[in-house]
């Protein structure tokens, strides 16, 4: 009894800070940023997007609210951007499961007019919800500059 509760435990508890699929690890960098991270407590997929992130040398502040809405208002993360998670480097917001090989990517860009990435809703197969097994679905990282317009700044299709 007690070796397919271990099973389980592991399954269950262990594998989801594992990145599932490891192109989420493919072009990781020795740059280190700080990045604070808001979300809800009972969100597992965004805990994964967190661990992928500590993956790719990113020291997160990870701040547990009760809502999150307002600080997606505060950083006026758009309706059709939104996602489950809120987060901001450097001062720029990263909202949803954006990959941290983009973050980095827009980071040391030399344009510095981005003030919002984001994978708007919760595409299966991004980081945080790449559970083994998991469907890959098509997903865009899209760019918000500082006169609003908006941009593809990765697309992800067969990954």
């Amino acid at each position: 009894m007690i070796k397919p509760f271990i099973i389980l435990l592991f399954v269950f508890v262990i594998t989801p800070s594992m990145a599932a699929d490891p192109v989420w690890l493919q072009g990781k960098t020795d740059d280190s940023y700080q990045i604070t991270v808001y979300r809800s407590a009972s969100c597992g997929c965004c805990k994964g997007w967190i661990d992928h992130l500590k993956q790719h040398d990113f020291e997160v502040n990870d701040v547990v609210v009760n809502d999150v809405s307002e600080h997606k208002l505060r950083l006026n993360v758009p309706a059709q951007a939104a996602s489950c998670h809120t987060a901001v480097v450097n001062g720029v917001a990263i909202e949803g499961h954006v990959p941290a090989q983009d973050i980095k990517r827009m980071l040391q860009a030399e344009t510095k007019d981005i003030r919002l990435l984001t994978v708007p809703a919760m595409p299966s197969g991004t980081p945080g919800m790449d559970t083994p097994g998991a469907v890959k679905d098509v997903f865009k990282v899209y760019s918000i500059n500082t006169d609003n317009q908006v941009g593809v700044f990765n697309s992800y299709t067969d990954y």
